[in-house]
């Protein structure tokens, strides 16, 4: 991880939210028209999770002390908006028991910065706290990243180093449909 400084944080800076939530816009916001449902959290959204000292920040700076790369982490998973609980608590009961389910939230590398290591430091860290507590991980990923195969096999490859089992727990498909005649009676 040369040129590289990872570090784990329960709050970003005030003075620091407007540079992370430029580098999430960056990363994030071609979602917008790739996606029918919301990617990009608005910044109020941004703000209070990068506040949220419930939710760790991986994080990995250049040596300017730039921050190129973002991987929040969570056991608090009320504080996932668009996840249900529940649904993990039950799935996962003797993990729940022990206060050992995560969720992973944001993952994102500055686009200049995609080619190097940023992306598997901040897997690599994840992956020590998953591992050291035993943990169950959800994840979501949009069909669009999913279907971009060097995406989904990166993270898998990393994560296969590791003594886990990977299942696709649930999936949402949305559909669209619009009416081309003019039978409005």
């Amino acid at each position: 991880m040369s040129n590289l400084h990872l570090t784990i944080e329960a709050k970003i800076p005030d003075d620091q939210i407007e540079i992370f939530h430029r580098l999430y816009e960056e990363a994030f916001g071609p979602l917008r028209t790739k996606t029918l449902v919301k990617q990009v959290l608005d910044p109020d959204e941004f703000r209070a999770e990068m506040v949220d000292p419930r939710v760790d920040k991986h994080v990995v700076r250049n040596d300017a002390g730039e921050p190129i790369g973002l991987t929040t982490l969570t056991k608090h998973l009320d504080t996932i908006s668009w996840i249900n609980p529940e649904y993990l608590t039950a799935r996962f009961p003797d993990h729940a028991a022990r206060d050992a389910i995560y969720y992973v939230g944001i993952t994102l590398v500055a686009p200049s910065a995609r080619q190097g290591p940023a992306f598997r430091a901040m897997i690599e860290s994840v992956v020590q706290v998953l591992v050291a507590d035993r943990a169950a991980v959800g994840w979501d990923i949009c069909s669009y990243n999913n279907t971009r195969s060097w995406f989904t096999e990166r993270v898998l490859t990393m994560l296969g180093a590791a003594n886990l089992e990977v299942s696709m727990e649930d999936t949402l498909i949305f559909y669209g449909a619009w009416f081309t005649g003019d039978g409005a009676n």
